[in-house]
């Protein structure tokens, strides 16, 4: 649990927050079957208190940048749904306007940078936003999240230690859901305690329960501090679970139905909205009334991507070059 005292207001915040990217997932995974949704499609369920508790730290002038399991940090970030979804079905009001898809979402407004495909590519990308921030003299910060199987790369070894050496204000989190697609984390290295790479480059490391939003939030605080007052990044390996596949075609061979259920016994929303229910800072109906909510935002988004417009012919060609400012750039 958390040392600092959590208010009712923001453990009701939680549940609204996560049960709405719960059942926004959800949705997803029915239209997906429906042929609405094309293309990839990794979904997040089973690791809604990480947002819960990173969201609660951050501030809107802080930036976070994350691999393909990236519809939950938008919503997280105050992004109606209408916005995601329309994404997901490839139209202009996305907030991609319909070119990024699932797996590259961006929001200028909410400083997310995505959303990337390439697993590990997000790593130096963040380091370089850091380093922007340090240059510019901000007391900003930058959250890079990846997945457990991006810490193989190589490039992560390369961007810890510039990080380290410059001091970047970057948070590296892994979202550790114990699997890379399909591979276990036993299978792809006999370091297993992931905090040991980062303990390689003196940079503070830590296995955080990403089951429960008040640990999240509680490393989220030490690290935020650490590279505000100019010390530097730390690396949080928080230990999760998703309850889907890695995407839509997995067909989770590689683990038992055990296994799953063992872990939805823990659910993150189930044990926030107990906790509400349990220390009376919600009535039966004030949880109907917050549920109903959520499926009308969610109804709502998916009125707004049904008639949202698809890209014309002439959108191929917007958004590629930016000349504005570079005079040595011509037509």
């Amino acid at each position: 649990m958390a040392k600092h005292k959590i208010s009712k207001e923001t453990y009701i915040k939680w549940y609204e927050m996560m049960q709405l990217v719960r059942k926004f997932q959800d949705q997803c995974y029915q239209l997906y079957h429906k042929q609405k949704i094309k293309g990839f499609l990794h979904l997040y369920n089973g690791q809604e208190a990480i947002l819960a508790g990173t969201y609660s730290v951050l501030t809107p002038q802080d930036s976070v940048i994350t691999a393909y399991r990236d519809h939950g940090d938008p919503i997280a970030a105050g992004i109606h749904p209408k916005y995601i979804l329309a994404e997901l079905y490839g139209k202009t009001t996305g907030v991609s306007k319909g070119k990024g898809g699932s797996m590259h979402m961006f929001s200028k407004e909410k400083r997310f940078f995505g959303g990337h495909g390439i697993v590990g590519g997000q790593i130096p990308l963040g380091a370089g936003i850091a380093f922007a921030e340090l240059y510019n003299g901000t007391k900003n910060v930058c959250l890079c999240k990846m997945g457990d199987g991006a810490v193989r790369q190589g490039a992560l070894h390369e961007t810890f230690n510039m990080a380290m050496l410059w001091k970047l204000p970057v948070i590296f989190m892994v979202e550790n859901n114990g699997y890379a697609m399909g591979t276990s984390l036993e299978r792809t290295t006999n370091v297993t305690d992931m905090t040991k790479i980062g303990l390689a480059y003196d940079m503070p490391s830590e296995n955080v329960n990403g089951m429960k939003p008040e640990t999240v939030m509680e490393a989220m605080q030490k690290a935020t501090d650490r590279a505000r007052r100019g010390d530097g990044p730390t690396f949080l390996v928080v230990n999760t679970y998703r309850y889907r596949g890695h995407s839509m075609s997995d067909a989770q061979a590689y683990r038992t139905k055990e296994e799953l259920e063992d872990y939805k016994k823990v659910d993150p929303v189930e044990y926030v909205r107990n906790l509400i229910i349990d220390k009376k800072y919600v009535t039966n109906a004030q949880i109907e009334a917050i549920d109903q909510n959520i499926k009308q935002q969610i109804d709502e988004a998916l009125t707004f991507a049904e008639e949202s417009p698809l890209p014309n012919e002439n959108d191929f060609f917007t958004d590629i070059y930016m000349q504005k400012d570079y005079p040595f750039i011509t037509d």
